[in-house]
């Protein structure tokens, strides 16, 4: 980071779901290092959670326990980010899961959780934030999307479809709501060093051979947290003022060949 570049958050609140650990977490400690106060949240990881939040200084990161497929929870989670902090500038939608297996062996519930934690989520987040921006008199929208936004892939079509809708809805979002002066975007990742990612490397037979792997697909080789927390930190930020509507690729250059 360029120190000079410090503070870009000064003085902005903001709120990052999904922040117990990987990108969530990176999220979340580089928004506070740019000066947010960040409200952090987990649905059920709440000890992974508190390391994130003991990482941050002077307190800048507050843990809430909240699911983001609950309208009930979500909805008491910006009542008391508006209590605590008096605004709301900034929603990072980044809450994720995925479950592997070919479309017809994918289970109703599969397919369920997938839809209720990666799109619902993002729908219910944005749903009860945006208010809270409105009287903030305006506001950012991160919202995680994919490389399987754009691309299909095979064991991962519920979550494909899921992450396909988070660009529509994003695009929406922005439409809607530029009059109020809320923009809205989505970060695209691909493959990145993270825990939900560790399964798939260990069953490619570990990082060497995944590091190989990715040597085809992927020029720039495996992406890190941090990668990702750079654009959103872009995006969440004046310096993104005209952008709005867009989706971002953190890929490497995997979606370019």
């Amino acid at each position: 980071m360029n120190e000079n570049q410090a503070g870009r958050l000064a003085g902005k609140v903001a709120v990052v779901t999904g922040a117990a650990s990987g990108i969530g977490r990176c999220i979340a400690l580089r928004f506070a290092r740019e000066g947010a106060r960040v409200i952090a949240t987990t649905s059920r990881n709440v000890a992974q959670l508190d390391a994130t939040c003991a990482m941050a200084r002077d307190g800048a990161i507050v843990g809430r326990q909240a699911d983001a497929r609950s309208a009930e929870q979500v909805g008491e989670l910006v009542d008391f980010v508006e209590r605590a902090f008096g605004r709301l500038d900034i929603l990072c939608n980044n809450a994720g899961v995925i479950r592997e297996a070919m479309l017809v062996d994918t289970t109703e519930a599969d397919w369920d959780v997938v839809m209720d934690v990666n799109l619902k989520g993002v729908f219910l987040g944005c749903k009860y934030a945006i208010p809270a921006m409105i009287r903030s008199g305006g506001g950012a929208i991160v919202n995680l999307g994919s490389t399987s936004s754009f691309v299909g892939e095979p064991l991962h079509a519920a979550y494909c479809a899921s992450k396909g809708g988070v660009l529509m809805l994003t695009r929406c979002v922005a439409i809607e709501h530029a009059k109020d002066r809320i923009r809205a975007n989505a970060v695209c990742p691909g493959w990145i060093d993270t825990p939900m990612n560790t399964p798939f490397i260990d069953a490619l037979g570990g990082r060497q051979r995944m590091d190989a792997l990715l040597d085809a697909v992927q020029p720039l080789g495996m992406g890190t947290p941090e990668q990702v927390a750079d654009v959103a930190l872009f995006l969440a930020s004046d310096e993104s003022s005209f952008v709005t509507g867009t989706s971002v690729l953190v890929d490497g250059g995997l979606t370019a060949q």
